[in-house]
């Protein structure tokens, strides 16, 4: 457990450096060069990604079980991966109407993905893995709120079908392989 809570820490500390620290960000970005500050910084996030990765396939082994989910809550967080995904391309493709309707789909992706996760996983090691990534999303949003970075003008609609298709079909390939293949367990 120890070590998903290293890189967790690593890993979401470097992603809250713009929320907690933000005019430090700017002097580091200053004083090094963007392309410098965002070798650092990726360095950093690619170590806390294999510690939080790596801890957790240690962890939830061995995690004690919390809750057991119902069957209709493993569904309805099958549901929440659709919407997920959706707000991921949506995040990737140029802005249609959704775009500037979600506000930030990263953020949104991320707290449906997590929120998912927590209702279909009751063990320990998920609870923190999870948990960790709702809470730093929703804080996340409330820092982009406050520093009040604009929001993107609509495109056209073809990009929300685009998004809408590509989503889908990146969500039918976790179900039927991707997630077992990346992840190790089945979704259902």
């Amino acid at each position: 457990m120890l070590l998903l809570i290293l890189g967790l820490i690593v890993f979401l500390g470097i992603h809250s450096v713009r929320i907690v620290a933000p005019e430090w960000r700017d002097s580091q970005v200053a004083a090094r060069g963007e392309g410098r500050w965002k070798g650092i910084y990726s360095l950093i996030s690619l170590v806390g990604l294999v510690l939080l990765v790596w801890g957790y396939g240690r962890a939830w082994q061995v995690a004690p079980v919390l809750y057991e989910p119902p069957l209709w809550l493993k569904h309805i967080a099958a549901l929440l991966m659709f919407f997920s995904f959706i707000s991921l391309m949506v995040f990737n493709l140029p802005a249609g109407r959704l775009k500037p309707m979600l506000k930030h789909p990263f953020l949104v992706a991320v707290k449906t993905w997590a929120l998912a996760h927590l209702l279909a996983n009751g063990d320990l090691a998920a609870l923190i893995l999870f948990g960790a990534f709702l809470a730093w999303a929703v804080a996340d949003r409330i820092a982009v709120g406050r520093r009040g970075e604009a929001v993107p003008k609509p495109g056209p609609v073809k990009w929300d079908i685009i998004a809408v298709v590509s989503g889908a079909v990146l969500y039918l390939l976790f179900v039927w392989r991707l997630h077992l293949w990346l992840i190790g367990v089945p979704p259902f």
